[in-house]
C-alpha cells in the first residue's frame, strides 16, 4: 500500500510537471508575446487574460468540491488538463475571442484541478507522510519552471522581436507537453484507506493567504525584465532564464522544507517566517534594480531609471529569492491544510484556492497600470498580513491539541 501511494504521488507530480511546463511558460511569456503580435485585429492583453483566469478560478472553487465528489479526483484532473491544453493551443493561431474564451475555461479547469489535487494528495498520505509527499509533489511541480523557460532562453536570446514561426513552434511543443501531462492522470491508481489516517484536528479555522507573489513571479516579473532597456538584446532571453531560476528556488525550497524538515509546528512557523523575510529582501532589491515603469510599458522599453544600474545578476538573484520564498509558504500551507482538514480536504483546498485566486486576479488586472513601486508595496503589506494569519491558525491548532490531550 505504501509503495502504491508513493507511486501515485510521483505520477501526480509528473502530470503537473508536464501540464505546468506548458502553462507556466505560457504565463511567463504571454504578455511579451501579445505585445509583439503582428496582428492589428488582436486586442487582447496577457495581464487581462491571467486576471480572468484567476477571477473565474476563485468563484469556480465554490463548485469544485462537488465535482470532485461526483466524478472523483482522477477524472476531474484529466478533464481539467484538457482545458489547460486548449488554452495553450490558442497561441498557435491567436484571436481575441478564443483567447478570452479559453481564459474562462481554464479558470474553471484550474479550480477543479487544484481541488482534486489537494484531495488526492491527502488521500494518499497519512500523518507521518504528508510533509514528505507535499515536498515530493512540490519539487516535481516546480521542475516545470525549468524546461520551457530553458527553450525560451536559447530561442529568444539576442532577439528584439518574436516571429510568428518562433511563436508557433514554441506553443506546438507546449501543447504536446500539456497533453502528455493530461494523459498521465489516467495512470493513477485507487488506494484503500488504512488504519493510520490523519484525523481532523480542528474545523472552521481561518486561513487567509493573499498570495500576490504568485501573480508577480509567474506573469509580471519576467515581463519587467524583458522590458528593461539596460539589458539590451539579452532582455527577451532573460525572461526564460528568470523563470528557470525561480524554478530552482522553488525546487530547493520544496526539497529542504518539504522533505528534510520534520513535521512539527515550530519548524512550520519558522519556515513561513523565513519565506516572508526572503520575499521582502527580493522586493527591496527589485525596487532598486528594475525601472519603475517596467510593468506598464507596451510597445517600447523602459524610460525610467532605477536607483541602481540594472544588473542581470541582481535580477536573477531576485528570481531565485522569489521562488525560494514561495516554496516556503506553499509547502507549509499544504502541510497544515492536509493535517487540519484531513477529513474535509476537498472543501478546505477549494476555500484556500478561492482566496488565493481572488487576490491573484486583482493583481493581474492592476499589473498593467500600477508602477512597480506600488505593486511591491502592496505585496509587502499583504505578505505580512498573510504570515500573521498563518501564525493564528498554528496557535489555534496548538490550543486545540492541548485541550484534546487534557481531556
Amino acid at each position: 500500500m505504501a509503495d502504491l501511494r508513493i507511486y501515485n504521488v510521483v505520477i501526480l507530480g509528473l502530470g503537473f510537471l508536464f501540464i505546468f511546463t506548458a502553462f507556466t511558460t505560457c504565463g511567463n511569456i504571454e504578455q511579451t508575446i501579445v505585445k509583439g503580435l503582428d496582428n492589428d485585429t488582436f486586442t487582447g492583453s496577457g495581464y487581462h487574460s491571467l486576471g480572468i483566469i484567476y477571477g473565474i478560478f476563485s468563484f469556480s472553487n465554490l463548485l469544485a468540491p462537488t465535482v470532485v465528489a461526483i466524478i472523483g479526483p482522477q477524472f476531474t484532473m484529466f478533464f481539467s488538463g484538457i482545458l489547460y491544453s486548449g488554452y495553450v493551443a490558442v497561441f498557435i493561431t491567436p484571436s481575441t475571442w478564443s483567447f478570452y474564451f479559453t481564459s474562462v475555461l481554464i479558470g474553471i479547469g484550474a479550480a477543479m484541478l487544484w481541488t482534486a489535487q489537494g484531495h488526492f494528495l491527502v488521500e494518499n498520505s497519512d500523518a507521518s507522510t504528508i510533509n514528505r509527499n507535499t515536498g515530493m509533489f512540490w519539487a516535481l511541480l516546480q521542475c516545470s519552471m525549468l524546461f520551457g523557460n530553458l527553450y525560451i532562453y536559447f530561442d529568444w536570446n539576442g532577439r528584439t522581436e518574436i516571429s510568428d514561426r518562433s511563436r508557433k513552434t514554441i506553443f506546438i511543443g507546449l501543447l504536446v507537453t500539456s497533453v502528455l501531462g493530461t494523459l498521465s492522470f489516467l495512470a493513477l491508481r485507487k488506494t484503500l484507506p488504512t488504519e493510520e489516517e490523519m484525523h481532523n484536528e480542528e474545523e472552521g479555522q481561518p486561513l487567509l493567504s493573499p498570495r500576490l507573489e504568485l501573480s508577480f513571479y509567474s506573469g509580471v516579473y519576467g515581463t519587467c525584465i524583458g522590458a528593461t532597456t539596460e539589458f539590451g538584446a539579452a532582455a527577451k532571453g532573460l525572461i526564460g532564464i528568470s523563470g528557470i531560476v525561480v524554478g530552482i528556488g522553488e525546487i530547493v525550497g520544496g526539497g529542504v522544507f518539504g522533505l528534510v524538515c520534520k513535521n512539527n509546528r515550530f519548524r512550520r512557523t519558522s519556515v513561513v517566517f523565513l519565506g516572508m523575510v526572503v520575499h521582502f529582501v527580493a522586493f527591496y532589491l527589485i525596487y532598486l534594480n528594475i525601472p519603475d515603469d517596467a510593468p506598464v510599458v507596451l510597445k517600447t522599453s523602459t524610460l525610467n531609471k532605477p536607483y541602481l544600474t540594472p544588473s542581470i545578476s541582481i535580477a536573477l538573484l531576485c528570481s531565485f529569492l522569489l521562488g525560494l520564498g514561495d516554496s516556503c509558504f506553499n509547502t507549509q500551507l499544504y502541510s497544515i491544510l492536509g493535517r487540519v482538514y484531513a477529513e474535509q480536504s476537498a472543501p478546505a483546498f477549494a476555500i484556500f484556492k478561492f482566496i488565493q485566486s481572488i487576490f491573484a486576479a486583482v493583481t493581474f488586472f492592476y499589473s498593467g497600470y500600477l508602477l512597480l513601486t506600488w505593486q511591491l508595496l502592496i505585496m509587502v503589506i499583504l505578505g505580512f498580513t498573510g504570515t500573521l494569519c498563518f501564525f493564528m491558525v498554528e496557535r489555534i491548532q496548538n490550543f486545540s491539541v492541548d485541550l484534546q490531550q487534557e481531556y
